[in-house]
C-alpha cells in the first residue's frame, strides 16, 4: 500500500534520529507530577495560572483541527495509490512542478509522511522535483491548514491568503531550482525495505491514525508550552523589542519554527498567540514551519541520505524567509 511502504520508510530509516513525541510526553509528565508534589503552592501563583490557561487555550484550539488533518491524511495517504501522480502529472519537469504543487492543495499529508510519500514517488519514476514541490505544498496549503489559519486569525482573514501564497510560491520556487540546478547523485534512496503484507485499508488506516496522531500531538505540547512560555514568562519587554525590529522579528520566529517543529495543523494557534510580533513575522513563523524543521531535516536525511539534506535545508530555510517576508510586505 501507498501508505505503508511511506511508514515503513518512516520507522525503519529515521528512527534514532529524532526525539520521539511519546518521549516528551512522558517526560512532560513525570515533571508535573513531581512538581505537583515537591512545589505544591507553585500551582497556586498567578503566573502559573496564567501560564496554564494560555496553553490549554492554544491546545484545545487546535486539537479539532490536528484530529481532523490526521483523518483526512489517512485516509486520502491509504486509499490514493501512487500511480495515480504518473498518470496524473506532465512529463516535463517544468510543467510537473506546480501541478504537483497545486496537488497539496486537494491530497493533505502531515509533514510525517510527506518526505516518505515523496522518497516513493522518486521511486516510482515521478521526476524529483514534482515529489519535491509535492512534499512542501502537501502540509501546507491543505484545506485543513487554511481552515485551521483561519479560526486562528479572525480578525486577519489576509493571513490565510498570505499562507496559501507564500507556502506555494515555496514549494514552486524549489521545485524549479531543483529543475535547473539540481544533480542525480545528491538525491540518493536508500535500498527498499520489504515489508509483509497488511490486514486491509482498515487496519492500515487505524495504524496511520494512531501513529500521526500521537507523534504529532506530542509536539503540539511542546508548541503549546513554548507559546505560553513566551507570553506569560518572557518579560514584556524583550518581546516588545524584538517585535520592533522587523527583520530580527521575522528570524526570530522563522528559527522558532525551525526549532519547535508543530504540525501545520496546530501551529497556526500557536502563532495566533505570539501577538507581541507582527503578522509579517508570524506568517515567517507559518511558512518556515512546514517546509524545513529538525524533524523534516532528519527526515530528509534517512531518506533522501544527508548530501541531499545539507543541501535542501538551507535553501529551503532562505526561500521561505524571503517568500513570507515578501508576501507579508505585500499583502499584511
Amino acid at each position: 500500500m501507498f501508505m505503508e511502504e511511506s511508514r515503513v520508510l518512516d520507522e525503519a530509516q529515521v528512527t534514532g534520529h529524532r526525539v520521539r513525541s511519546t518521549d516528551v510526553l512522558v517526560v512532560l509528565l513525570l515533571l508535573v507530577v513531581a512538581a505537583r508534589f515537591l512545589l505544591p503552592g507553585a500551582f497556586d501563583a498567578p503566573v502559573v495560572q496564567a501560564w496554564s490557561t494560555v496553553f490549554v487555550a492554544v491546545c484545545l484550539q487546535a486539537l479539532p483541527f490536528l484530529v481532523l488533518g490526521v483523518l483526512l491524511s489517512a485516509a486520502i495517504s491509504t486509499l490514493v495509490p501512487a500511480s495515480f501522480f504518473a498518470r496524473a502529472l506532465p512529463r516535463r519537469p517544468a510543467l510537473a512542478v506546480p501541478v504537483a504543487g497545486a496537488a497539496g492543495l486537494v491530497l493533505p499529508g502531515c509533514e510525517c509522511a510527506s518526505v516518505p510519500v515523496a522518497g516513493s514517488l522518486v521511486r516510482r519514476g515521478i521526476t524529483p522535483a514534482a515529489a519535491l514541490a509535492f512534499l512542501l505544498s502537501a502540509p501546507a496549503i491543505n484545506p485543513v491548514v487554511l481552515v485551521a489559519t483561519a479560526v486562528a486569525f479572525p480578525d486577519a482573514p489576509a493571513v490565510v491568503v498570505a499562507r496559501f501564497v507564500a507556502s506555494l510560491a515555496v514549494a514552486l520556487v524549489m521545485g524549479w531550482l531543483w529543475t535547473a540546478f539540481g544533480r542525480g547523485e545528491w538525491l540518493r534512496l536508500p535500498t527498499r525495505h520489504e515489508h509483509p503484507p497488511g490486514d486491509g485499508r482498515a487496519a492500515a488506516f487505524l495504524g496511520v491514525v494512531q501513529h500521526d496522531l500521537v507523534h504529532a500531538g506530542g509536539f503540539l505540547v511542546v508548541g503549546g508550552l513554548t507559546a505560553a512560555a513566551l507570553n506569560v514568562l518572557v518579560p514584556r519587554a524583550w518581546l516588545d523589542a524584538l517585535a520592533a525590529e522587523p527583520v530580527l522579528a521575522v528570524l526570530v520566529l522563522a528559527a522558532l519554527a525551525v526549532l519547535l517543529a508543530i504540525c501545520s495543523e496546530a501551529d497556526a494557534f500557536v502563532a495566533a498567540g505570539l501577538t507581541s510580533f507582527s503578522l509579517t513575522a508570524r506568517l515567517a513563523f507559518l511558512v518556515v514551519g512546514p517546509a524545513v524543521d529538525v524533524k523534516l531535516v532528519a527526515l530528509q536525511a534517512g531518506t533522501f541520505r544527508s548530501r541531499f539534506a545539507v543541501r535542501f535545508a538551507p535553501v529551503t530555510f532562505g526561500v521561505a524567509v524571503a517568500s513570507a517576508s515578501l508576501v507579508g510586505w505585500w499583502l499584511l
